[in-house]
């Protein structure tokens, strides 16, 4: 998966509809998340489109516990939506991600004048979502 910073990058070198088709295509490089993992307990709400967000933890061996998430979505560009959010957190200890101001980290993006209202919606639920899991993980 590619870094935020890396896609911010691309993304400001972009306009207009070539944006939407990084996003789709960032969703696209979402890693497979299974389908027995899309259940009521994982999908985020308030989305407009489905939206599924599944974390497990990787141990390192002594240093902190990291994050890894699977998500997924029914539709293109929320997907690459949910592949923004996920790239801010992937792979960090699960303190760091509780922590995180992960909406700053996405500012650059400014996915609210970039996409309508509906698509955007359910942004800050996802990172609500993401984050709970990251604290709850965090506490042990």
């Amino acid at each position: 998966m590619r870094t935020l910073d890396d896609i911010r990058e691309e993304y400001e070198f972009l306009e207009g509809d070539e944006r939407y088709r990084l996003l789709i295509e960032l969703g696209r490089e979402l890693e497979p998340m299974p389908a027995a993992l899309k259940t009521d307990a994982t999908l985020v709400r308030g989305c407009s489109a489905q939206v599924w967000v599944y974390p497990t933890v990787s141990d390192t061996g002594g240093e902190a516990d990291k994050l890894h998430f699977l998500a997924d979505s029914n539709a293109a560009i929320t997907k690459g939506i949910v592949a923004l959010v996920i790239s801010a957190v992937q792979d960090r200890p699960a303190g760091d991600v509780a922590a995180m101001d992960i909406m700053a980290a996405l500012e650059p993006f400014d996915l609210r004048n970039q996409l309508s209202s509906n698509r955007t919606q359910g942004v800050p639920n996802m990172i609500a979502l993401v984050q709970e899991h990251a604290a709850r993980i965090a506490q042990g």
